[in-house]
């Protein structure tokens, strides 16, 4: 197997390429190079490089890198990538792809950070002399299995009754409720305005985090959907209250998985709940159409999660060192990291 490092810029020539092994091995949406190219003309720094391991002329694993502290490199993971930038043929051990890579890598790498790494397609290794893992979160996902009313009968009273009381107000105050599918590229800059105000209205506002139509996350939000509707695999669910746009869903998809990327709603109708009534007629619609088998929430598991599935299953950090005695080094210089701020505390 060989290694080779490229120029982030060709990523472009070589999205080809990307995309068959991601195709091949991973199946998911945002690891397609449609979402990778407008993820890091926005927020890439240009120091990432492209790394591609093929066998017989094929590639078998690949991955986008940047350079981290003292040696380490990590894969490219801004906030709004649910996963590292690592795909891999589920066949090949993920330590021994990890050595093999940073021997590669330009300089003298002492390891290789893999944050966000997904236990059912990337299987987790064993910690040991040059291999250290860590607990990360879990994410949830829904099983599309039968029709609609035999999954909505089978989920908690609470959720039942809520969400009928919350139709019943609307209707007593005559309001009615409307779910819009946009999957037209021409719609997209329209939606992500209306995406833009819910969540400009709410937390995120404050902490600087709010999708904004001149921001960098606007930006890419835009492109990338622009991108995946394009295709045909992009879906902007937008619920309202009469004429008001109270909660939307930005999703994608790829085969028989369609992935929940971002969610909003309107924080002045919390009482309400919108985001709980578009989902319930979100998933409906989704059961009926008979498309997709599985819808992806990746993101730590919330309480509002476990109202949907019982299903999880656990996200992790792996780090591999060139040489066993590193790991022991970085191990404890991190611990006197995490000890010094409590010391200082203590004093």
């Amino acid at each position: 197997m060989n290694w080779q490092i490229y120029p982030i810029e060709q990523l472009r020539e070589l999205a080809g390429e990307w995309d068959a092994l991601q195709a091949r091995s991973m199946g998911l949406p945002f690891l397609e190079s449609a979402f990778l190219l407008p993820l890091l003309a926005e927020f890439g720094s240009g120091n990432e490089r492209l790394a591609m391991a093929r066998e017989q002329g094929q590639a078998v694993a690949a991955a986008l890198l940047r350079p981290g502290k003292l040696g380490l490199w990590e894969l490219f993971q801004p906030s709004q990538l649910p996963l590292g930038a690592w795909l891999a043929l589920p066949t090949l051990p993920l330590a021994e792809l990890a050595q093999g890579l940073i021997v590669a890598l330009p300089g003298m790498a002492l390891g290789l950070g893999l944050p966000q790494l997904d236990s059912r397609l990337s299987p987790r290794p064993q910690d040991g002399d040059s291999v250290s893992t860590q607990d990360y979160i879990e994410t949830a996902w829904l099983d599309i299995v039968g029709d609609f009313d035999s999954y909505w009968e089978s989920r908690g009273k609470n959720l039942k009754q809520n969400t009928r009381k919350q139709r019943n107000k609307l209707q007593s105050e005559a309001t009615p409720t409307t779910l819009e599918c946009l999957v037209d590229p021409a719609q997209v800059a329209a939606a992500m305005a209306d995406y833009g105000q819910l969540e400009s209205a709410g937390w995120k506002a404050a902490n600087g985090t709010a999708v904004h139509p001149d921001n960098a996350q606007g930006r890419f939000y835009r492109q990338m959907l622009e991108n995946f509707c394009a295709m045909g695999r992009a879906r902007i669910y937008r619920y309202r209250f009469g004429d008001k746009v109270v909660s939307m869903d930005l999703c994608i998809d790829s085969g028989d998985t369609i992935v929940i990327l971002k969610t909003a709603y309107d924080e002045s109708y919390k009482t309400i709940s919108p985001s709980t009534l578009m989902r319930q007629d979100e998933f409906q619609a989704l059961f009926a159409e008979g498309r997709f088998k599985r819808i992806e929430f990746y993101g730590k598991v919330m309480e509002w999660h476990t109202r949907w599935t019982e299903t999880k299953r656990p996200i992790y950090h792996a780090t591999v060192y060139r040489w066993g005695m590193l790991k022991a080094v970085h191990t404890g210089l991190q611990k006197l990291r995490q000890r010094k701020p409590a010391e200082a505390v203590a004093e």
